[in-house]
C-alpha cells in the first residue's frame, strides 16, 4: 500500500476567479468609453485652469536712503614729526612703568620721547665755554663802567664793551637752545606711529649714534580720523558739507559714523576728480591710518515711508509697475518711485502700506492674471 503524501491542492478555481475579475474590469472600462462617445460623437472638452505660481511680500513703512558710494583712505587729521637736529647718541625715553616707549603708545603734550647725548652733542652745544665767555665779558663791562664813572675812559670804550657783552649773551643763549634740542618732547597729544627706525625700517637701539636730520618719531591723534575720497562730477553734485557718512572696513561688521568735513575747491588735474574729506569717529579704536575703507555718503533720507523690494518693480513701456494681489488674481498698479537703495524703493504713489505685492514670478503677469501663491 503506497505511503500517504501531502494532500493535493487544486489551483484551477482560484485562477479562474482572477481571470473573471479581470474581464469584469475590462468590461466596465469599455462601457464607460462607449458611453462617453455616444453614437459616434466626440468626447466633451475639459477646461483646465492654469495659475502662475508667485511669491509675495507685504508693503511696509521703512526708512530709505539715497547713497553716494565711494572708497577712501584713512589718515590722521594732523601729524607731528620729531627730527634730530644735533649729532649724538640716541636714547629713547621710558613710560611710567619704566619701559622703553614703543610704537602705538599714547603720549601727552611735553612728554619726553628721546634724548641725544654724548660728546658730539655737548661740543655742538658748547654751552660751558660760552658761559665762561659771558662771565668774562660781564666782568669787563662792570670794570669799564666804574672807570667811566670816574672819568678815566671815554664813553666809546664803554659802549664797545656793552656790544661785546651782548654778543656773548647771544651766543650763550644760542648754546642753551642747541642743548635743549637734544631733548625731544611730544608737541601734541596722540599715538606714536613710528619711532626711531633706520633706512631699512628696522628699530634703532639705544646708544646708537645718529646724525642731524634723523627722524626720531611721528605722533598723531587717531580720533577722529580723516578719509580722503575722490568723487567725479555727477557724484559731487549730490554731496554737501555736513552730510552724514557711514564708513566700513571689511574687518568689522558695524560701520563707523562720520560726516563730510570739506570739499576741494578745484579739480585734480591728474585724476580729474574732486577730493572730499570725511571726518570719521574712531572712538572704538577700530580704524588705523592707511586703511582702505568703503564710504557711503547719505545724500538724502526718508523715514517711515512705504517701500517695496527692488524685485517687485518692473518696467512696462515707460511705466514702473508692481502687481498687487487681489483675491486669486494679480492687479497691475503703475507707481511713482522716490528714493532707492540696493534693496528697496520708496513708493510715492500707487500703493500703500499693507498691500501685498508680487516679488517672484511677475515676468509674465498681466492685469487680472490668475495666480497661485507659493512660499512663505
Amino acid at each position: 500500500m503506497p505511503s500517504a503524501g501531502p494532500p493535493q491542492v487544486n489551483h484551477y478555481p482560484i485562477v479562474y476567479l482572477e481571470y473573471s475579475m479581470l474581464r469584469f474590469r475590462l468590461g466596465i472600462v469599455t462601457l464607460l468609453t462607449f458611453g462617453l462617445l455616444g453614437c459616434g460623437g466626440n468626447p466633451p472638452d475639459i477646461e483646465v485652469e492654469f495659475r502662475i505660481p508667485v511669491e509675495i511680500e507685504s508693503v511696509a513703512n521703512d526708512d530709505v536712503e539715497r547713497i553716494v558710494a565711494a572708497t577712501g583712505t584713512l589718515r590722521p587729521r594732523s601729524l607731528a614729526t620729531l627730527n634730530n637736529e644735533v649729532p649724538g647718541v640716541l636714547y629713547i625715553s621710558r613710560n611710567r612703568d619704566g619701559e622703553r616707549l614703543v610704537e602705538g603708545d599714547t603720549v601727552t603734550v611735553g612728554q619726553p620721547i628721546a634724548e641725544i647725548t654724548g660728546e658730539d652733542a655737548r661740543l655742538h652745544a658748547g654751552i660751558e665755554s660760552r658761559r665762561v665767555s659771558l662771565e668774562n665779558e660781564k666782568n669787563e663791562l662792570d670794570r669799564r663802567r666804574n672807570l667811566f664813572e670816574q672819568g678815566l675812559i671815554a664813553e666809546t670804550d664803554l659802549r664797545q664793551q656793552e656790544v661785546a657783552h651782548e654778543s656773548a649773551l647771544l651766543e650763550y643763549e644760542r648754546s642753551k637752545l642747541n642743548a635743549s634740542k637734544g631733548k625731544l618732547t611730544a608737541p601734541i597729544e596722540g599715538v606714536i606711529l613710528t619711532l626711531a627706525r633706520n633706512s631699512d625700517q628696522l628699530p634703532v637701539a639705544d646708544g646708537q649714534l645718529v646724525e642731524p636730520g634723523f627722524r626720531v618719531a611721528e605722533i598723531a591723534p587717531l580720533n577722529p580720523l580723516i578719509a580722503d575720497v575722490d568723487l567725479v562730477g555727477p557724484e559731487l553734485s549730490q554731496v554737501e558739507v555736513g552730510m552724514p557718512v557711514r564708513v566700513r572696513h571689511f574687518a568689522y561688521d558695524e560701520p563707523n559714523l562720520g560726516e563730510v568735513l570739506r570739499i576741494a575747491p578745484k579739480l585734480d588735474p591728474t585724476t580729474h576728480t574732486f577730493r572730499i574729506e570725511v571726518s570719521v569717529d574712531n572712538t572704538n579704536d577700530h580704524f588705523r591710518p592707511g586703511m582702505f575703507v568703503e564710504v557711503n555718503i547719505i545724500a538724502a533720507k526718508r523715514s517711515e515711508v512705504p517701500v517695496v523690494p527692488r524685485e517687485a518693480v518692473t518696467r512696462r513701456g515707460s511705466s514702473n509697475v508692481v502687481f498687487v494681489v487681489s483675491g486669486q488674481r494679480a492687479s497691475r498698479r503703475d507707481v511713482r518711485l522716490g528714493l532707492s537703495d540696493d534693496e528697496k524703493y520708496e513708493v510715492i504713489d500707487g500703493i500703500k502700506a499693507g498691500d501685498q505685492v508680487v516679488v517672484r514670478g511677475l515676468e509674465t503677469l498681466t492685469d487680472g492674471t490668475r495666480i497661485r501663491i507659493i512660499g512663505s
